[in-house]
Parts: structure tokens; sequence; C-alpha cells
């Protein structure tokens, strides 16, 4: 697909890999809405990029989601491109010295990852069914999954099971919408420094990346923005869940 000219909405836009993919493909001559909590950054971030918009939402919140994406796709005009990076996880075993792992909180990771994945790539394809295709392509819809997916750690039962929904599902949604011209891909990476990891000490950037291949050290947020640029230009890029992790498997903790 040629980004120039393309109508993108980026969930989790306000900061991290969203929105450093936002500002990749904003380079690349698309137009952009920022969607992420109220509050978030997203209004800041929407004015730097001269975007389209910023659409506050709670992914956790079906109505709020489904009112931003519809704000969006007509601020925009359309939506050509989706990313999705919304999401977290928590650190609790399957059952601990208090007891069993609280379902409630099971439930809200799988929520918050999987669900609400789903839930924002559903919407974003009912706007792109209405393009008209070029090259026979309407839309592509990217989501985040994470290496945990394949080789989760001690503690990430929750997260680690809503990942590799996320990674599992991913064929099957390309399966769905191949008779509309719509892409699904998943990028699964490892460590990033975002969130809760960006600026922590070196010496323990070190220690949590002492099992990658190569580059030893945690992923920039311009990467993972790289890779959805490569997704976007790529049609043969369909189905499947692409890890981003430097050659890095998870050890048990």
């Amino acid at each position: 697909m040629e980004i120039k000219g393309k109508k993108a909405i980026i969930v989790g836009g306000a900061s991290g890999m969203a929105k450093a993919s936002a500002e990749l493909l904003r380079e690349k001559g698309a137009d952009v809405a920022i969607l992420d909590l109220p509050t978030s950054a997203g209004g800041e971030v929407n004015k730097e990029l001269g975007g389209a918009g910023f659409f506050p939402l709670n992914v956790l919140d079906d109505q709020e989601t489904e009112a931003a994406i519809a704000g969006a796709a007509e601020a925009l005009g359309g939506i050509h491109i989706a990313v999705n990076t919304a999401g977290g996880g928590i650190g609790k075993r399957t059952l601990t010295r208090e007891g069993p792992h609280p379902i409630s909180e099971f439930r809200h990771v799988v929520e918050l990852n999987l669900i609400s994945s789903f839930n924002v790539s559903r919407l974003a394809a009912h706007h792109m069914a209405n393009n008209e295709p070029e090259d026979e392509e309407r839309g592509i819809i990217i989501i985040t999954a994470s290496i945990a997916a394949f080789e989760g750690q001690i503690g990430q039962v929750a997260y680690t099971a809503a990942k590799a929904g996320i990674a599992g599902m991913c064929l099957t949604m390309a399966r769905d919408l191949g008779s509309l011209g719509i892409r699904a891909l998943a990028i699964a990476p490892s460590l990033f420094g975002t969130g809760l990891t960006a600026g922590i000490p070196e010496e323990f950037e070190k220690e949590l990346t002492k099992d990658a291949a190569f580059p030893k050290r945690m992923g920039r947020p311009e990467e993972y923005g790289r890779l959805v640029i490569a997704m976007v230009e790529n049609p043969m890029l369909n189905g499947q869940c692409i890890r981003l992790d430097a050659g890095q498997r998870f050890a048990p903790k």
C-alpha cells in the first residue's frame, strides 16, 4: 500500500511505539489521528504531528472505543491503516502464597490486551471495507503481541495468555477479511525502551537483554515504527505475527 495520502488511526499513539509509528507514517505522507487515554499527552502529540485530531478513549470501554474510532474516521475521511499498541500486564503466578491467581485480575489482563485488540480491529475493518481498493487492497490492521506469547516468564500467565491470543488470531482475521482486501498482522516485541522500562540504568538494561543475539539492548520505539512502515508497504505480509526481538528468548525468570 502506498502510504502517502492514506488515513491512519494510532491507538496508544500518545507515547512509545505507537507515537513513533505515527511520526513515521506522517513523514511518509499519511494523515493520522491519535487515540489514547484522556489523561495522556494525545492532544499535544496530535498538534506536534499536525494530525487530524486527538480522540480520547479507554479501550476497556466498548462504547467509548467505538465512538472514538468513528470520530477519527469522520475527521480523517476514512481509515486505511490501524495501528494498536494499547495493553499491559501484571506479575502474578498461577498459585501464590496468598492463594490462586485472582480470576478477576486474569480477566482484566485478557480484556485489556486480547479483547480490546479484537474490538479495535473489528471496528477499523468496518470502516476500511468502505474504501476504494488500491491494487485490490483496502486496508491493514496491525496489533501488538509480545514475545511473552511464545515463552512467557514466571508470573506472566495472564499476559502470556492474552498476547498468545493476539498472535493466534492474526491468520484467522486475515482469512476473514481477505475477500475485502484487508490485511491483518501482529508485531511481537521483546523489551523496548518505553513506559516503565524507559530510562532504566544501563546495567539493568544489559541484564535484561543479555540473552539477545544482537543487538544486546532494548528496542527503540522507532524500530517498531519502521516495521509498521514495512508491513504497510508490502502487500505480501499478511496473517502472521512477526517477532521484533534481536533474537532474544525469554528465560523462565
